[in-house]
């Protein structure tokens, strides 16, 4: 069943959504994403080659103990997700500033992770009167829908038609 938003604008559609299709208390939540030791690996020897995130014997003596996910994964699988789901419809999602990024729990070889996004505030542009911004709260959760990643997005949308943003 897809979601409307306050336009009627199909959220997750390929119609392109404008700031006055943007609803505060909009939710989204996204498909599934299963991290596999091999994709955790593979990203940390690419972008954050510690320890914990290289072999389960490097890991061992670790803070952890153990192989786990980059945060740094964590948060790029969480964009993707949000990316695929298209909260915007085809109107690319174009971030300003992250904020409150928190790392809640470890993400380890085999949790399956899913983002959900709430619109908790939108105003017109000060500076740019064809657009607005709108501020959500994603939070990244595994497969026993606890919290593994958290953060503030605040990101710009254009108004319809270049028209001022209201």
């Amino acid at each position: 069943m897809a979601e409307t938003g306050s336009s009627g604008a199909v959220i997750g559609g390929d119609q392109p959504r404008y700031f006055e299709d943007v609803a505060v208390g909009e939710r989204v939540r996204s498909a599934e994403f299963e991290v596999t030791r091999e994709n955790l690996v593979a990203f940390a020897r690419q972008y954050d080659p510690q320890p914990m995130h290289l072999d389960e014997a490097s890991a061992a003596p670790s803070f952890f103990g153990e192989l786990i996910a980059s945060g740094w994964q964590t948060a790029c699988v969480t964009f993707r997700l949000m990316v695929d789901a298209k909260p915007l419809g085809s109107t690319p999602l174009i971030g300003l500033e992250i904020r409150e990024l928190k790392f809640e729990r470890p993400v380890r070889a085999g949790d399956r992770l899913h983002a959900e996004s709430e619109v908790l505030e939108k105003r017109a542009s000060r500076t740019r009167p064809d657009r607005g911004i709108f501020i959500s709260r994603v939070v990244t959760k595994n497969q026993a829908d606890q919290p593994v990643m958290s953060q503030i997005w605040v990101a710009i949308l254009p108004a319809r038609a270049g028209k001022p943003a209201v």
